[in-house]
């Protein structure tokens, strides 16, 4: 299987969101001296899973809180999320809050989650009842206005890799106009080796870089755990980056303590702290 480690030809919005090289260009600043000047480098990844309820949510937060406590400007974008409720005048959805909360750079719902939708449905079910067409367009002008103002971005998909945005247009599509490095969350219960190496598949037939995979317990009860993380560590051709088991408080900080990132790229920072 192709190296996933190895960037392809990049796509990406603008050239600051192109896959990673191993070798910085010449005419950039080496990541070690933007270290020693204090200069955080970027960081940007998107966070997918392998199915919904698994999560994403958690993990994206926890990487989000890694990225503030090292010293970068760091942001999370939910470009779309189902299942909104209003509050003091402004629809609020509980995994956009808890990206909020765990970034230090706070933009406007209306950037960091484009498509804010009301039914706990499907994003292409709950659009189609607001009369909403969920297009690229304003996610991706979305993005560009994020990642200018931060230092880092952790951008959360929807569900799984392939979830229907409108009939055309899905989350395995806008990963692939993003371009982002991709990082998996994994939920350990009965079938996610399964679900797990087919959704590896459909990250590599894009084309994109799979950065690395993390482990998240979603069911306490599970036989074999460590059995099935080990089968996939020997089938993932990404480094395993943690394991978060089944938390009592499950909050960015708790879950930051179980995830090393320090070999990503663009995750340089002596100043990492969790």
């Amino acid at each position: 299987m192709k190296n996933l480690n190895e960037p392809e030809q990049p796509v990406a919005v603008t050239p600051v969101v192109s896959a990673p090289k191993k070798t910085p260009p010449a005419t950039d600043p080496k990541p070690d001296a933007l270290a020693a000047e204090g200069i955080p480098s970027r960081f940007c990844c998107f966070v997918t899973g392998t199915d919904t309820e698994i999560g994403k949510t958690l993990i994206s937060a926890a990487i989000l809180h890694k990225l503030a406590a090292s010293g970068r400007r760091a942001c999370g974008m939910k470009p779309v999320a189902a299942g909104a409720e209003m509050r003091d005048g402004e629809l609020h959805n509980e995994d956009a809050d808890m990206l909020r909360a765990a970034g230090n750079v706070h933009l406007p719902s209306s950037i960091t989650t484009p498509f804010m939708l009301k039914e706990p449905a499907a994003p292409h079910i709950a659009a189609a009842l607001e009369g909403v067409t969920i297009e690229p367009v304003p996610i991706l002008a979305a993005y560009t206005e994020i990642h200018a103002a931060s230092d880092a971005v952790v951008v959360e998909g929807v569900g799984g890799f392939r979830v229907p945005f409108n009939d055309d247009f899905d989350s395995a599509d806008l990963a692939s106009q993003l371009n982002l490095p991709v990082i998996l969350v994994v939920g350990l219960r009965l079938g996610c080796i399964s679900h797990a190496l087919l959704t590896v598949e459909a990250i590599v037939s894009r084309g994109l870089v799979l950065a690395g995979w993390v482990a998240n317990t979603v069911d306490p009860n599970m036989r074999f755990e460590r059995e099935n993380i080990d089968a996939l560590e020997q089938r993932i051709p990404a480094p395993l980056l943690g394991h978060v088991p089944r938390l009592e408080n499950p909050t960015a900080q708790a879950a930051a303590e179980y995830i090393d990132l320090a070999g990503l790229p663009g995750w340089h920072s002596p100043r990492v702290q969790t």
